[in-house]
């Protein structure tokens, strides 16, 4: 099969690499039909995920049809059509048995492209099949699933859900990227009073607006701390959502909540950043950080299937396997390109 490996920061190749077989008798080979580029996989090349090796198949987002199954298989078959969870879960250790299935401690977590091979590949070893993958319901499109193997989870988990977005809030997000796009599009699922999107790019912040946003800012133009000021009564907003993973956009989420407020990091960041607690100690403003867990998948996957939610207007740029090397050119410059999310499928 051909796959994307990874040989080194700035360094990868479509290239031909050896079938994945059945190693444990709770895996599954998936062939996949459609997976992404995820904001991970750049930081990977950039360097700064070390624990990544040459030689690595990246990418752990897909939806595929199961091809093999090991003989401890229990709820996926051959020719089940299914998502690909970013995240893998063993669900007998300490965490899974909590739902942190982000955190497990039995070869799970977050291993597809990471620890092990990954999904930007024609075919997949998916360890823990039969917690690790969700069968696609009936007459629902690749695309609008794909988007819930990692950025809906994680926008939803991470940060609605650890930002404590309630009816009426005030939620700022610094960043409107795939993720901070996803994190506006679950936001209002908990119809939040105002939604605050920030952005240095004129196509994410009108991406924004079609998620949801109320209100633009634009980083470089605007002065964010008045406008979010002023829109909150000069307190600030009730969570601020961080989805870029920049020192300067952490620091910045911070200045723009609330005393009593929430900041909820969903940016993976490559650097040290600051935490001016000289500035906000007397504030009373809590700090969530994570790594998804993707527990709330089976209730994404109900929104979906049910017409609430629909992840596919995120994508805006299509490809075929072959066309590996464009799409991640596409995705790397989303100034010059306009993408938010490619879609990659394997040639029909």
């Amino acid at each position: 099969m051909h796959a994307i490996v990874y040989h080194g920061p700035g360094e990868k190749a479509w290239e031909e690499v050896t079938d994945p077989v059945i190693e444990q008798a709770t895996d599954a080979v998936v062939q996949v039909d459609a997976t992404t580029i995820c904001g991970t996989d750049l930081h990977i090349l950039k360097g700064d995920v070390p624990e990544v090796s040459e030689g690595r198949i990246l990418g752990h987002e897909a939806v595929g049809t199961v091809v093999r199954i090991g003989a401890g298989v229990r709820t996926v078959r051959v020719g089940d059509r299914v998502l690909v969870s970013c995240i893998t879960s063993c669900a007998t250790c300490r965490y899974c048995r909590e739902q942190r299935y982000g955190q497990c401690l039995g070869g799970g977590g977050w291993i597809l492209g990471h620890m092990i091979d990954g999904t930007q590949a024609e075919l997949v070893r998916v360890p823990y099949a039969d917690t690790s993958t969700y069968r696609v319901p009936d007459g629902i499109s690749d695309e609008k699933i794909l988007m819930l193997a990692d950025i809906m989870p994680t926008s939803y988990e991470v940060g609605v859900l650890n930002g404590h977005v309630r009816p009426g809030s005030t939620v700022v997000v610094v960043g409107v990227g795939p993720i901070g796009l996803a994190a506006i599009m679950t936001a209002r699922l908990y119809s939040p009073g105002h939604i605050i999107a920030v952005d240095r790019a004129e196509p994410r912040l009108r991406a924004a607006r079609a998620a949801g946003a109320d209100t633009l800012v634009d980083a470089d133009r605007d002065d964010v701390g008045k406008i979010v000021r002023g829109l909150t009564g000069g307190l600030g907003a009730d969570v601020a959502i961080e989805a870029v993973g920049l020192p300067e956009t952490f620091e910045e989420a911070v200045t723009l909540v609330r005393p009593g407020g929430v900041v909820a990091n969903i940016g993976v960041h490559g650097r040290p950043a600051t935490l001016h607690l000289e500035d906000i100690w007397t504030k009373d403003i809590t700090i969530t950080t994570g790594l998804v867990d993707a527990y709330s998948t089976p209730t994404l996957l109900a929104l979906v299937e049910g017409g609430r939610l629909d992840p596919s207007t995120l994508v805006t740029h299509r490809f075929t396997m072959d066309e590996f090397d464009l799409a991640y050119d596409a995705f790397a410059h989303p100034a010059a390109t306009g993408a938010i999310k490619v879609v990659v499928t394997r040639p029909r």
